[in-house]
């Protein structure tokens, strides 16, 4: 089926500073400011990836593996709550050590070049018990969250005791901190008071003191030394607003939500549909209902569903894919500040005398959340694909952030459910830009697309894309690119990014699973070497020449494509590893293989590190080894739903990590060191998994597996793919099945 656009009327975005509550200088010159489109960094667009990460919620001695992976994944700024409860959860004593001790944490995000935003509540909900509140603020003669001066004291002392951690660490002293949020989703949603979760089910209060509430909590912040660039609100749902706040937005496809209390099927949600979020007067699915018209600040997300829970009555493998596709759908749909919750997972902390601090709908310490990063480090594929997004964004985003968004007629009025129209949209400044596809549908299965044909009329002239796209892939296709000087007319491939090798430019792009990979020139252009349809890890190299202009080309299947990393000065390893780079330069492949093949650009890189295999187009291909462990296990079952599962002495020697993998059936897995519940999870289908690094000494580990068997009568909502089914039946403890994965680093 033929589709045109015509964006021959296209007018640039009208651009103002949004001023000085949203812009900030360093000491050394360097310039953060936003307009009502983007944000600019030293002048120039800047379109930037933020992903959650709770350092509250991870070991420290996880914290900078996090930290690297994030900024390997394509993250410019760490987000992270300070949940109240973990840091004063008796009255008057506040804990800022050990996984609390956020001064190091943030500490650790800038010496690893990353910025951070401070979502610094007073509430916060993300899951946690009381919405991150104490639980001695239920007692007090005062609404929380309300403008009440008993409240109002506390909450200055709670952002005093956070000044004091972060202090000298903000962007005007030359630190990371280069946001605060305050409150989140204030009037908007709440969380259960956990002490009567059960008997009266008594909710947090919402709010309602609108801009008031807002504007108090910014100016006790900024007594108390919180002093960031610019402040953040949640704005979805009817949230407060300040025009002194960057209203910030999000999505979540997979909604648990919708069955705390009620059944039925899960919607197809409209998350997955293309709309022009800066128009003014353009009627908004869901919740996107701006107190402000949308031309008066950027569409900027903090949380884009990089991942979901599973809460007790609704449990389902999440699908990765759906990820890259939202960030997809967000970017054609005119967002310049993409931001997912979470982007790490992480594990809730026990509180004095053994409270835990989590809400009730969720396991109890897990909050793997099923992010791109798991709770443990885990690598998803959701982190691969997401990182070719990503590199785009850092090669390109300056070109794309002042785009505007173009649609074609009723792009935005397609039913979720309705599987049959290709979904695209354009964000282009009149005679070049990007072309966005999405082919994924949550709780929808999306057929493949053939030989669809997409016209787009510019004022310099016209562009045919013939379309075939795999089912659940999503694409962004140049026209009029710039590749230094020539131009690529347009490309069935994504680029990916541009660098500097060996005194030669490479662009490197990606050709999505289903389409062909043809690039097109403008004419006078030389082409040398053949480019062909990349496939498994296969690649096309071939160069590019006008005049006294070339360039190398590298492209890329979608398998390459999730494997790629670029390091910091320029060199590019493709690994199904995770690849983490410190400061110094240093390498470390963290991996489960006796046996690793890596891709190295330029071909030399890891000269007498591997062992060299072959140059394939340029690249070079390596075989890096890492010595075998076999760790024997004994697991012994010591009543109908309980087992032992005991490790010998010195399992840890010489791995970087150890993750137990249960494989089990029944209601929920909990397991026990000693007397403490380092994990639980409510069984879903998928693999379970746990991290043993910190809790594993010299001597044997023997830890306790419990099985809690689904009951006659249970019932909840277990999703795989894009079918719910019911669950109600009484089942029997299995003995359940257990692997080891091992971690060691090498290079």
């Amino acid at each position: 089926m033929p589709y045109n656009i015509d964006i021959r009327g296209v007018q640039p975005a009208p651009l103002h500073a949004l001023g000085p509550d949203f812009s900030g200088a360093s000491p050394d010159g360097a310039t953060l400011a936003f307009n009502n489109y983007y944000l600019e960094r030293d002048g120039k667009p800047f379109l930037a990836v933020s992903g959650e990460c709770h350092y509250s919620r991870l070991d420290p001695s996880r914290w900078e593996d996090a930290i690297v992976k994030m900024r390997m994944g394509g993250v410019d700024i760490v987000a992270t709550y300070v949940f109240w409860n973990h840091i004063e959860e008796t009255e008057g004593t506040f804990d800022f050590t050990g996984r609390r001790d956020l001064h190091r944490f943030v500490a650790l995000c800038q010496r690893h070049g990353l910025y951070v935003i401070l979502r610094v509540g007073p509430f916060a909900h993300g899951e946690a018990r009381n919405g991150g509140l104490p639980d001695w603020l239920y007692g007090k003669p005062f609404e929380v969250r309300s403008t009440d001066d008993g409240f109002l004291e506390l909450v200055r002392r709670l952002y005093g005791r956070i000044g004091q951690q972060v202090k000298g660490l903000f962007f005007r002293d030359g630190g990371p901190v280069i946001g605060v949020q305050l409150d989140n989703e204030y009037m908007h949603s709440s969380a259960p008071w956990e002490m009567t979760t059960g008997i009266s089910d008594e909710w947090i209060n919402v709010g309602s003191a609108g801009e008031a509430y807002i504007l108090k909590l910014r100016e006790i912040a900024l007594d108390c030394g919180l002093s960031p660039v610019f402040f953040t609100g949640t704005a979805w749902g009817g949230a407060a607003y300040s025009p002194r706040v960057l209203p910030l937005w999000g999505g979540y496809p997979y909604r648990p939500w919708l069955f705390y209390s009620h059944g039925g099927e899960h919607p197809a949600t409209e998350e997955y549909v293309y709309e022009d979020y800066h128009r003014d007067g353009a009627t908004f699915a869901d919740d996107f209902d701006p107190a402000y018209l949308p031309s008066e600040r950027p569409y900027a997300c903090c949380e884009m569903g990089g991942g979901m829970m599973c809460s007790y009555r609704y449990r389902f493998v999440l699908p990765y894919r759906s990820v890259d596709a939202l960030a997809n759908v967000k970017l054609g749909s005119g967002c310049n500040f993409i931001g997912y919750y979470m982007f790490h997972g992480g594990t809730n902390p026990i509180g004095r005398g053994g409270m835990t601090l989590n809400e009730s709908q969720v396991p109890k310490r897990s909050y793997d959340y099923q992010a791109a990063l798991g709770e443990f480090g885990q690598v998803r594929e959701s982190y691969r694909r997401l990182k070719c997004i990503h590199h785009l964004l850092h090669s390109f985003g300056d070109r794309l952030a002042p785009m505007v968004t173009a649609l074609p007629e009723g792009a935005s009025s397609i039913d979720p459910s309705d599987t049959a129209p290709l979904r695209f949209a354009v964000r282009t400044d009149g005679e070049r830009g990007f072309l966005f596809i999405n082919n994924f549908q949550d709780h929808r299965a999306m057929p493949p697309r053939r030989h669809e044909h997409v016209g787009i009329e510019t004022l310099t002239g016209s562009y045919d894309f013939d379309i075939s796209l795999a089912p659940d892939e999503n694409a962004i296709l140049p026209f009029g690119f710039d590749l230094d000087g020539i131009t690529l007319h347009q490309a069935s491939a994504q680029p990916l990014l541009r660098t500097v090798v060996d005194e030669r430019v490479t662009y490197v792009f990606m050709v999505p699973d289903g389409m062909d990979g043809a690039f097109r020139f403008e004419d006078g252009a030389v082409i040398a070497g053949v480019p062909a349809r990349p496939e498994g890890e296969s690649v096309s190299r071939f160069t590019v020449t006008k005049g006294e202009r070339s360039v190398d080309v590298l492209s890329v299947s979608r398998d390459m494509a999730n494997r790629l990393y670029r390091l910091q000065d320029g060199s590019l390893v493709f690994t199904d590893a995770a690849l983490l780079e410190y400061p110094d330069g240093r390498l470390r492949l963290e991996t489960t293989l006796a046996e690793n093949t890596l891709y190295t650009l330029p071909a030399d890189l890891l000269e007498g590190i591997g062992v060299l295999l072959a140059d394939r187009e340029g690249l070079g291909v390596y075989r890096i080894c890492a010595e075998p462990k076999q760790i024997p296990v004994r697991l012994a079952r010591t009543a109908p739903h309980r087992w032992t599962v005991s490790l010998p002495a010195g399992a840890m020697a010489g791995l970087k990590d150890i993750r137990l993998q249960i494989d089990y059936t029944g209601d929920i897995g909990m397991l026990f060191l000693g007397n403490e519940m380092i994990s639980d999870n409510f069984c879903n289908g998928d693999t379970w998994e746990v991290g043993l690094r910190e809790h594993l000494s010299e001597g044997a580990a023997a830890m306790t597996l419990v099985v809690a068997p689904l009951r006659h009568g249970s019932r909840f909502r277990r999703l795989s793919g894009a079918k719910s089914r019911k669950i109600n039946t009484e089942m029997q403890a299995k003995t359940p099945k257990l692997r080891f994965r091992h971690f060691r680093n090498t290079l």
